[in-house]
């Protein structure tokens, strides 16, 4: 990330729970993910697993929480899965936090750090109304692929796919 950017990725731990349930506590933030806000407990227990990582070691986790650099807020996250070469990436700004491009830069960020340590290849997986979402998808490089995921989700990717 530009070092005079807005936002600071910060590696998830466990602890950044107490103050993301009251980022995620938006219930407007599930409408085309569905789901409900987390409680602390839930945070905590996704984080413990997060951090953990995957048992199977076929696949790798990377999470970062969303600082805001001048407040020092949290204000969202990213993360991205990575098998191979290649990663499913995702992002999330808290609602009073949204419309201002942090989405975006988030986005970038994780590109970069991803680009970094050599994965190229991208994919997100975005809901067909969420056009806040698409077009961070399209800032950082993505198209639609066509396909559509299990869960009617539009699969965007960085380029045609093996």
């Amino acid at each position: 990330m530009h070092p005079d950017g807005r936002l600071l990725l910060e590696p998830l731990r466990v602890d950044h729970a107490e103050e993301m349930v009251a980022v995620l506590a938006d219930t407007e933030l599930y409408a085309y993910t569905g789901g409900a806000p987390p409680t602390l407990y839930e945070l905590q227990a996704r984080y413990g697993a997060q951090v953990r990582g995957p048992a199977d070691g076929g696949e790798a986790w990377r999470n970062w929480v969303l600082r805001e650099r001048a407040s020092g807020e949290a204000v969202g996250f990213v993360q991205a899965t990575i098998v191979c070469d290649e990663a499913e990436v995702a992002w999330l700004v808290g609602i009073p936090w949204q419309g201002r491009g942090l989405a975006v830069e988030a986005a970038q960020a994780l590109v970069a750090t991803l680009a970094a340590d050599g994965i190229a290849r991208l994919q997100a997986h975005i809901h067909p109304e969420h056009t806040a979402s698409q077009r961070v998808a399209q800032a950082i490089g993505l198209v639609r692929s066509g396909e559509v995921d299990d869960d009617g989700e539009e699969i965007w990717t960085s380029g045609p796919q093996p």
